[in-house]
């Protein structure tokens, strides 16, 4: 009897450790909240940006000796927290900003967690971030063009893509190159919707192409998650500009591609600023209508084996689509905020903060073809480049422009169906 209470005080110490123990499982965990459209109009796009994170996910969580000496790929886990996993909570944003801001409102204040990604869409990624700056917490964007979301003085947002400063710049060069090269490229239309993407890009692309002396001919607004676009499409035939910029998410670029042949209208020239163009469900639906269509890109396959072809094959085996341009800046952009974490040793936000003020990647360091990663005083990776790819062969986009960089040669006049 008299070994009865200690027993019960080894009972007791032996459940106080398994309890240490599992806070110390639990504190293995490093949790990120992802904002992202998983329905509405743009949420085949949200789908597969939640894919992307996923491998990023899996990459970093287990060993991918395959890998080579691709950042966080060595390990399973990350090592700077002592191969601490990494937990996505993912929020459906619906393609609205305020409901885009009351997720990441959630993710911080309920979920915990320690830094946010997302969110896809410009406007949402405006209002979302503004959550994270008044909360103190790191906020990653991947993949929002709009060239007012590092224009705002925040401290805690950081983006790794180009901006529409980057590409509109991007345009006026490669214009200029095709016209060199005999195609027609004195008049320019932009077709974009009401959106904070649609409009600041478009304001973007005016001003650029206004400093290089190459004038809009055409701007034609409509309203995002259009139902009918036939006045859009006839002012564009009436008008018959040489180059035709789109700008565009999924749903209104399939319809547009739908009205263009139903009108019979097909310009010279189209080319995509990415977003709907580039998102596998628009190939699927109208990549064949659509033949010779010019779009940006930062992302390449590369060469069997390579680190790029590899994780563009795990990609696919868990979506059942290639990977396309955003998918892969939400990957890259995910990949950084974790490298930065991994770098700090630490989930304090202020300590993630300082890393990613701090980051250098190289561009072997990189899946995309960025000449590397380095913030600026506002967040921008200052290093984020990009190229023109084209809708070639059936349901394929190659990259045909700058030379350098081409898999093929630019074909123009754009063919259509």
């Amino acid at each position: 009897m008299r070994f009865r209470p200690l027993l019960g005080l080894v009972g007791a110490a032996v459940m106080s450790l398994a309890l240490a123990g599992g806070a110390c499982a639990e504190d293995k965990v490093v949790k990120i909240g992802a904002v992202f459209p998983m329905t509405g109009g743009a949420a085949s796009a949200g789908v597969h940006a939640k894919y992307a994170i996923e491998v990023a996910m899996d990459i970093i969580n287990n060993a991918h000796p395959e890998l080579g000496d691709f950042p966080l790929a060595k390990n399973a886990g990350l090592a700077g927290l002592g191969g601490a996993k990494v937990e996505v909570v993912f929020a459906d944003n619906q393609g609205s900003p305020a409901t885009g801001q009351n997720q990441a409102l959630r993710l911080i204040t309920e979920e915990k967690v320690v830094a946010l990604t997302g969110a896809y869409q410009s406007g949402i990624t405006l209002t979302a971030s503004a959550i994270a700056e008044k909360y103190g917490i790191p906020f990653l964007n991947g993949e929002s063009v709009a060239a007012n979301l590092t224009e705002r003085g925040f401290k805690w947002f950081f983006r790794t893509t180009p901006v529409a400063t980057d590409f509109a710049k991007i345009y006026a060069e490669f214009l200029a190159d095709m016209k060199a090269a005999g195609a027609k490229t004195d008049s320019v239309a932009l077709v974009h919707d009401n959106t904070e993407y649609g409009t600041s890009v478009a304001g973007t692309i005016t001003s650029i192409f206004k400093e290089k002396g190459q004038g809009i001919a055409l701007d034609v607004a409509y309203t995002v998650n259009a139902t009918d676009v036939q006045s859009q499409v006839l002012q564009l035939k009436e008008k018959n500009p040489d180059v035709v910029i789109m700008i565009s998410y999924t749903s209104d670029a399939i319809l547009f591609a739908k009205t263009m042949q139903a009108l019979d209208y097909k310009p010279a020239m189209l080319l995509a600023d990415d977003a709907g163009y580039s998102d596998p469900s628009f190939i699927k639906a109208v990549g064949k209508l659509s033949q010779g269509a010019f779009n940006r890109s930062s992302w390449s396959v590369g060469p069997p084996g390579s680190t790029t072809a590899i994780i563009a094959d795990i990609y696919k085996k868990k979506s059942g689509d290639e990977m396309d341009d955003t998918a892969a800046r939400e990957m890259q952009g995910f990949f950084v905020l974790m490298e930065a974490i991994d770098r700090a040793g630490s989930t304090e936000p202020a300590k993630i903060q300082a890393a990613l003020k701090a980051t250098d990647l190289k561009p072997n360091q990189l899946m995309m073809g960025y000449r590397g990663v380095k913030f600026d005083d506002k967040g921008q990776n200052v290093l984020a480049s990009g190229i023109i790819i084209q809708l070639q062969d059936g349901e394929n986009y190659v990259a045909v422009w700058p030379k350098a960089s081409a898999e093929k040669a630019p074909i123009s006049p754009y063919k259509g169906w």
